[in-house]
């Protein structure tokens, strides 16, 4: 009986298959590199679900995709006896796009077809990508397993929405039926399929098939010997022997690239990657790639992220967390181990101490492809960290043991170069650190240009001593985990005592001694005045041109950590700063010989509340600060 239902698309479903219609026009063939790649791993997922269930074979397990055409009706067939799907599988797979983020994609799309056929690429559109060449899509499924009266008709126009209803499938596994579009009509040529299947599907591990012709039989004549007839079947396209068993010297960059693709469902190349077969004490064999182009929702908790798993070439789990690490979630491939059970769980892998050694070597590999490509392509390796640069920067709070390594990866703006861009690794720091200098200095502010625009470097800039320059929001996070690197302390700019050591000469610290015993009565002053507002007035070490900052005091949260706290929504303690004063500042010099208390309580207040506004680029109470400064304008006008 029939039980046929109509489903509307989401929106953004609707959205984007109208705008992969129009900007994937450059790239067309690519839709049947993504539907061979859902094939075959329809197929690897029955491989490994009939490890323990033999009877999901149904007598069959000769495992294929089979691809045909059809000039007439205009159509191409594309077929596999892999796991296939239920009606609920159907409706949840076929029916959406991503489980979420989905309008994040949208808000992310520039109206530029260049841009945004980049940016699909990056969202991966698997089976949708038969709407840039069909017009009509018909989709025949049963799940292994399931009775021949349990298939699934799947259909839809990719407009506004599509029909499921039941069928009887003798057979197992899904076919995909794509009604070409009038212009398309090339793509129902055999010569053609032929092409795009070797150019893209060849390191594919299941056999990828089509139909050849048989030939009749030639009778024997005086020219010519008796030729028997050949039954026409189904040859493989493909090598079909999976990519990564093969020697290294024997895989071509292109066929490496191409395999990036179909694991990753990316259109782009990527950047670099790493094959590797190891032998010993374990037996595994690896092959990662780093991509060029983050993916869009890399910043998704939801996002799926981790290696495609095999155990003796045999499939058995996609994002397979366990092998790498969080903050190394944007590397794509797969790791093949002859040490792990066939029958792995989940939870086996949780705690198997051959999974941990292998994350170890595995962790490891990656951060020496990146060292490698740091130091012999440094134009590369700044590729790289635009697009992961922050994610990485997760990696020392995540990874005690490869912190040091991590720290090395890292880039920084810095005072010693032009502009914002992030150039500067701490090895790049150490090298043209000052005699005698032991720290290594930095600042984290809200944008670039405030961090170096602040006045707690003036001192240092002076002294040409670089600082480091934040201003990414997981900087402070970061900092809090990265205390030194290569024995050299991590310093920041903005608490405590700058801490200079051998950089001030004996007649600075006499003068800073003098200055700091001829202010005593101004410091008490000024403290008596804000009370409670601050912890500590002192005089400064660091300004040279500034009247007065704040600074955090030891054991005292940052203003940056207090802001990532709030944004976070967690209660943050009260802290008060210490208000450090500039005596030779002309102002703070004025301040000193104010008699009236009351102005003078008005001039602390303001310069206060100025280095408050400085330093964290917002007032708790702006108005009051405005009133201040007019009511004190006025005055100076009467």
């Amino acid at each position: 009986m029939s039980q046929q239902e109509t489903h509307g698309f989401q929106t953004e479903v609707k959205q984007l298959l109208n705008l992969m219609i129009h900007s994937l026009y450059s790239n067309k063939e690519i839709f049947l590199r993504e539907l061979v790649s859902n094939a075959a791993d329809a197929a690897d997922k029955l491989r490994y679900e009939a490890l323990t269930n033999d009877a999901l074979y149904e007598g069959d397990g000769e495992l294929s995709v089979r691809i045909s055409a059809d000039k007439d009706k205009g159509t191409i067939t594309i077929s596999d006896n892999g796991i296939g799907m239920t009606r609920d599988g159907v409706i949840e797979h076929l029916g959406t796009i991503a489980k979420s983020g989905t309008a994040e994609f949208f808000n992310n799309l520039s109206g530029d077809d260049t841009k945004d056929s980049q940016l699909i690429g990056q969202f991966g559109v698997g089976f949708y990508s038969s709407f840039i060449v069909a017009d009509k899509v018909t989709v025949r499924t049963r799940a292994a397993g399931h009775s021949a009266d349990e298939g699934v008709l799947w259909e839809s126009a990719g407009e506004g929405d599509f029909t499921v209803d039941n069928i009887t499938k003798e057979t197992r596994g899904t076919e995909i039926v794509l009604h070409l579009r009038k212009e398309e009509q090339e793509f129902a040529d055999d010569y053609r399929l032929r092409s795009i299947i070797t150019k893209y599907s060849d390191h594919i591990s299941v056999p990828v098939e089509m139909f050849e012709e048989g030939t009749p039989a030639i009778e024997a004549s005086d020219d010519q010997e008796a030729v028997a007839a050949v039954e026409g079947s189904w040859k493989p396209m493909n090598k079909a022997t999976a990519l990564w068993t093969r020697n290294k010297s024997d895989i071509s960059k292109e066929e490496y690239e191409e395999f990036y693709k179909h694991i990753s469902h990316d259109f782009t190349d990527p950047l670099l990657w790493s094959h590797n077969r190891v032998e010993g004490k374990q037996e595994y064999t690896s092959l990662l790639y780093i991509p060029a182009k983050a993916p869009w929702d890399m910043w998704n908790r939801d996002r799926k992220h981790g290696l495609k798993l095999f155990v003796q070439r045999v499939f058995v789990m996609d994002d397979a967390e366990q092998f790498m690490p969080s903050y190394l979630r944007f590397v794509q491939g797969l790791i093949d181990s002859n040490d792990l059970p066939l029958n792995v769980s989940r939870e086996i892998l949780q705690d198997n101490k051959v999974t941990t050694a292998l994350r170890t070597a595995v962790t490891k590999r990656v951060l020496s492809m990146l060292e490698k490509l740091a130091k012999n392509d440094a134009e590369k390796y700044q590729t790289f960290w635009a697009e992961f640069g922050q994610v990485l920067k997760e990696g020392p709070a995540e990874d005690m043991a490869n912190k040091e390594r991590i720290a090395g990866l890292l880039r920084f703006a810095s005072t010693h170069t032009e502009g914002a861009a992030p150039t500067v690794s701490l090895a790049d720091y150490i090298g043209r650190m000052q005699e005698g200098q032991n720290k290594i200095y930095y600042i984290v502010a809200d944008s670039h240009e405030a961090a170096a625009n602040s006045p707690h470097l003036e001192l240092l800039r002076k002294k040409g001593i670089e600082v480091l320059l934040m201003s990414e929001r997981i900087d402070e996070w970061l900092i809090n985990h990265l205390t030194d690197f290569d024995g050299k302390q991590l310093h920041s700019v903005t608490r405590g005592d700058l801490e200079l050591g051998d950089l001030e000469d004996a007649g600075e610290k006499e003068a800073q001694e003098k200055m700091e015993t001829e202010s005593e009565g101004l410091v008490k002053r000024v403290k008596d005045s804000l009370g409670d507002k601050v912890s500590a007035v002192k005089v400064t070490t660091r300004l040279t041109d500034t009247p007065a900052c704040v600074v955090a005091g030891e054991g005292e949260m940052s203003t940056q950590m207090i802001k990532l706290m709030e944004a976070a929504g967690q209660a943050v303690p009260e802290s008060k700063p210490t208000f450090e004063i500039n005596p030779e500042h002309p102002l703070v010099a004025r301040l000193d010989d104010e008699q009236d208390e009351a102005v003078f309580t008005q001039w602390t207040e303001l310069l206060l509340q100025q280095a408050q506004l400085s330093e964290k680029g917002s007032l708790a109470d702006p108005s009051a600060f405005i009133k201040l400064m007019n009511q004190m304008l006025l005055a100076k006008l009467k």
